[in-house]
């Protein structure tokens, strides 16, 4: 699977979206090209996503925010040495607390090397990360997506990008999500792009503002 290079490469891309689906260039034309959000590849990237399952990502980032103010790096070796009440005064639920602790162990041991598996293609690392308990596909879309780049990703577990696709009347008001990721199909091998374009919609439409 390709990635997007850099930021030029990703305006062109988003050109040939729009070039798919003219409402697409009606988002660009109202409040321009979205930015290229990134992420680092790490651990620490891993364990905010975790975070961010099923909650804002308001609420997510304050208790990242928490745990980063507590342990100052966040690496495994850092987050194992902290007790489960520390990580619940850091806004930590305890499945989250069992998710993180299962993924800090899983590096701490060598089992899951994070420089070797970002070097796979999506699909090896779909196939390793689904296994560890608490990460899904929402979780993995996200970090292949925001943190590798790779272009051709769309994350129908992800209700901002559902909700756009909505919004901007890309489908029927009934469309199921499996119809959804069908219309999708059409911005292959760029459905990536087109997420970054309607999550930057559904943001700008709402005036969220993002650290």
């Amino acid at each position: 699977m390709t990635k997007i290079k850099n930021e030029s490469h990703f305006k062109e891309l988003c050109d040939w979206c729009t070039g798919v689906e003219p409402k697409l260039e009606n988002v660009i034309r109202e409040f321009d090209y979205p930015p290229l959000w990134y992420r680092k590849p790490d651990f620490a990237t891993l364990i905010l996503t975790i975070l961010e399952q099923q909650v804002s990502l308001a609420s997510a980032k304050a208790a990242y925010n928490k745990l980063e103010d507590k342990i100052k790096n966040v690496t495994p070796e850092s987050l194992l040495k902290l007790a489960d009440e520390e990580l619940r005064a850091c806004y930590f639920s305890r499945q989250k607390i069992q998710y993180s602790r299962i993924l800090a162990n899983e590096i701490v041991s060598g089992k899951l090397n994070l420089d070797e598996l970002n070097e796979m293609d999506e699909a090896a690392i779909r196939k390793i990360l689904i296994k560890l308990k608490g990460i899904g596909n929402w979780t993995i879309d996200m970090y292949v997506l925001m943190s590798l780049h790779y272009s051709d990703i769309f994350p129908p577990g992800d209700l901002a990008t559902i909700k756009a696709v909505y919004e901007l009347e890309l489908v029927a008001p009934e469309a199921t999500k499996e119809e959804i990721v069908e219309y999708m199909k059409r911005f292959s091998p760029n459905r990536s792009v087109a997420t970054y374009i309607l999550w930057h919609f559904y943001i700008q439409k709402r005036k969220l503002v993002l650290e």
